[in-house]
């Protein structure tokens, strides 16, 4: 998710606040949950965790956040699913042929029903994924189907759907036609962007994807509570085709966002989880669950930024963007606020990427050029101080710590005074789509395991590109490294595109993620993959 998204999010994305590259692993992890904060009394087999943010959506195609990336993967899924080793593997697809050229995917599906017991059929896939390419209607990650023979162009109005490469050849089997080949597609598919919907549920009802009352999924779980802001609560879904390996019976979500009641909820048993990929540690936990060992710590591909809107003055000015970036110093951040060493993030790609990214583009904390870049960006503006400047950030306790530190180094090395604006979630993300801030927080975590997860987004006018900002060149290279089947060559593209970024700063990135968790004892085979995705399907209570 570059998608994230997805701006990642991957896809535009929320923070699981975090520590260093030096914990466990990004596979299995236990952990049971459910919290006693006005839910429910404890249910054999059920896992209890909080949720920082309400989910936006349960349409697959209108999610952008990870919370609702998570919730979707428990209740739907796709032609593939990403298992326990981190490689896709046969999902709703039963079986799966890839033509010579590698250009044409044909899925014969497996007999899998929707939680009401309609059959889900190669239709629903074409229909979500066509309703996601219509111009009319708003999907952040459609781009993630562009990679499909025809896709971007039907979503840029060039030409009619029935140009796309998606076709039901008959109920049981899905013809896609790529562009060119595309290495990672298997695993992308395993994303909700291409996830099914059911048409005749949807077609029938607007509010299908809010209410569980008439939503249907096709996951192995299905939402039966969702009290907005309060608590979602999933059931095991008994229609599921791989019904006998769900062993958990029930899911019980809260939605929170205060990560010190989180931290007390946990410790007082009501809680089977706490902290990442969903929420976060309360910072002045950590040193207590670290000490006791309770705390689980590992890298993820992801990367926590601050969005410039590149059409408002004075960021419309490449030297003055560039000036913001180069006056923090990450270093501080990390040993201070953070507190255990997450990595300074002087370019954009993760390091478990593009391993030269652990230097950077640029040096940290580079104050005196800085200065001389603000200097001859106000000249290049005709202006002789700043004008006001607002730094929005979405409620929480990490973020307002970060984004405190950060105006103090701009005021002491840039004199720049800057307001910070604090909002809920989902505000957040709307004010940002709507191109109402200035600067404004988000982060991107990986929808796949490729470079171009987090590049290819800044080649679109809209969706996750909130910042306004393109680039020509850019634009060429990132094209060219979807033909290009010299790996060493692709890489060379992508590298040389996000020293463009770099060059540009469209954004700041402040450091990569890490995701920090603590967990009960009793649940086990929690998986979470090395983008930070959460998946409860394997789950279970020892």
């Amino acid at each position: 998710m570059n998608k994230h998204m997805y701006t990642m999010l991957c896809s535009l994305l929320s923070l699981s606040m975090v520590l260093t590259a030096c914990g466990g692993s990004a596979k299995q992890t236990p952990s049971e949950h459910r919290e006693q904060d006005k839910i429910s009394q404890n249910t054999t087999n059920s896992f209890r965790i909080n949720m920082k943010n309400d989910p936006t959506s349960l349409n697959p195609g209108q999610i952008s956040d990870q919370t609702s990336i998570a919730l979707i993967k428990a209740v739907m899924e796709g032609l593939t699913r990403i298992g326990p080793d981190g490689k896709p593997q046969n999902a709703v697809a039963e079986n799966i042929k890839i033509s010579a050229d590698q250009k044409t995917y044909t899925f014969k599906l497996r007999e899998t029903k929707w939680s009401n017991g309609d059959p889900v059929t190669a239709g629903d896939f074409e229909y979500a994924w066509k309703w996601e390419l219509s111009p009319k209607n708003d999907s952040q990650f459609a781009y993630q189907l562009y990679p499909i023979l025809n896709a971007e162009k039907v979503k840029k109005g060039e030409v009619a759907p029935d140009q796309v490469g998606i076709k039901a050849i008959d109920t049981k089997t899905l013809e896609v036609t790529l562009t060119n080949p595309t290495p990672y597609f298997l695993e992308i598919i395993a994303f909700p962007t291409y996830f099914p919907v059911n048409q005749k549920i949807a077609e029938k009802n607007n509010d299908w994807q809010k209410d569980t009352s008439v939503f249907v999924g096709n996951g192995p779980f299905k939402p039966t509570k969702w009290q907005h802001g309060s608590k979602i609560i999933l059931e095991k879904n008994t229609t599921y085709w791989d019904a006998t390996t769900v062993k958990l019976n029930q899911i019980d979500m809260t939605i929170m966002e205060d990560p010190n009641k989180e931290l007390s909820l946990f410790k007082d048993g009501n809680l089977d989880w706490a902290g990442a990929p969903l929420s976060e540690i309360a910072i002045e936990g950590m040193p207590e669950l670290r000490k006791s060992g309770r705390l689980l710590t590992f890298p993820i591909a992801g990367t926590y930024l601050y969005k410039f809107n590149t059409k408002i003055t004075p960021f419309n000015n490449t030297k003055i963007r560039k000036a913001f970036a180069y006056a923090i110093n990450r270093k501080m951040l990390a040993e201070n606020i953070m507190q255990d060493g997450q990595m300074p993030a002087m370019a954009y790609v993760p390091p478990t990427m593009f391993k030269e990214n652990e230097k950077g583009y640029f040096p940290d904390a580079n104050y005196e050029e800085a200065k001389k870049l603000l200097k001859e960006g106000m000249e290049e503006l005709g202006i002789s101080e700043l004008p006001p400047i607002e730094l929005s950030i979405n409620t929480s306790e990490a973020h307002t710590k970060i984004a405190g530190a950060i105006q103090d180094m701009w005021k002491s090395h840039l004199g720049a005074e800057v307001a910070l604006k604090s909002t809920e979630w989902n505000d957040h993300l709307d004010n940002i789509k709507k191109g109402k801030f200035q600067i404004a927080r988000i982060s991107w975590l990986g929808d796949f395991n490729d470079p171009a997860t987090f590049l290819e987004i800044y080649t679109l006018p809209q969706g996750n590109n909130n910042t306004y900002w393109t680039n020509d060149q850019y634009n060429q290279l990132i094209k060219a490294s979807y033909s290009e089947k010299d790996a060493t060559e692709r890489q060379r593209s992508l590298r040389e595109a996000e020293k463009i970024l770099m060059d540009e700063m469209p954004f700041i990135p402040i450091y990569f993620y890490t995701m920090s968790y603590a967990k009960s004892d009793k649940i086990k085979d929690i998986y979470i993959d090395s983008l930070g995705n959460i998946d409860f399907k394997w789950a279970h209570l020892d």
